[in-house]
């Protein structure tokens, strides 16, 4: 696929955006699923797009910086994976795994980026000490700019260097490599959501995960639920969640008016 000067600079642009949505606007503008559907839709295909950022999700959900530790880049991986399935037809699940190299060059780049503004720490802290609110701003968008524009270029020279070698590398790939590379990416998603429960789960938790579970083999085996199953369950977890938040919202209300609680009421 040979992209346009136009398609090159909206790459460029979202990837700048979601690298800075990363650390500051905070909109989830940069999770792999919305990255995918819109890298899909400037590629022109954008089934494909919502299928690969839908995997690269559930690998990265449970992925979480822990003090100085990065795990691999969310933005660079998810974006570059979509565009190796969209512009190299590459099987999804082959594309996510091999955006995984991409993804943790993303790391080295987080890491050069706070490297490059420490510097500029000292700019943030003498604005505050003058109660300079307007030299902080300043500072702020210089220093997201530079993080944009890191994430921005690597992106945008692999998917212009991907356009002249890629397809080449690509159809050299041997099939059992193509077939390892498909199972890997395949397990990636468990292993992220696996993670993720590691996280979450607790004794509270257990109740509601084996009830989900029940509740999704069971839609999931009606076919004519089969299809919009997951949108069911997420209104069924809403719901639930959202019950538990009144109860506990009326039970802090009741405690806090300081009530009477030796006859249980």
């Amino acid at each position: 696929m040979e992209a346009s000067i136009l398609q090159i600079a909206l790459i460029f642009l979202v990837t700048f955006i979601a690298a800075i949505d990363q650390f500051d606007f905070l909109e989830s503008l940069y999770q792999p699923i919305v990255t995918g559907a819109v890298v899909g839709l400037i590629l022109g295909d954008l089934n494909t797009g919502l299928i690969v950022g839908g995997t690269y999700q559930l690998m990265t959900i449970g992925n979480m910086p822990i003090g100085g530790a990065q795990p691999p880049n969310a933005v660079i991986g998810g974006i570059m994976a979509a565009i190796f399935a969209c512009s190299l037809n590459m099987e999804p699940n082959v594309a996510v795994a091999a955006a995984i190299p991409f993804a943790l060059l993303g790391q080295y780049g987080v890491t050069l980026f706070f490297t490059v503004r420490a510097p500029l720490l000292e700019q943030f802290r003498a604005a505050a000490v003058k109660a300079d609110p307007k030299a902080v701003t300043i500072w702020t968008v210089i220093s997201e700019i530079i993080l944009g524009l890191i994430f921005a270029f690597i992106v945008t020279l692999f998917f212009i260097g991907g356009q002249a070698f890629g397809q080449t590398v690509v159809e050299a790939i041997p099939e059992w490599v193509n077939t390892g590379l498909s199972a890997a990416g395949g397990m990636m998603r468990f292993v992220g959501f696996a993670i993720l429960l590691k996280i979450m789960m607790n004794r509270d938790m257990w109740a509601f995960f084996f009830m989900g579970f029940g509740l999704a083999c069971i839609i999931g085996a009606i076919e004519s639920l089969a299809t919009p199953a997951l949108l069911i369950l997420a209104f069924i977890g809403f719901g639930i969640a959202f019950w538990d938040f009144q109860q506990q919202t009326e039970l802090k209300g009741a405690l806090a008016d300081g009530g009477d609680m030796e006859d249980g009421i």
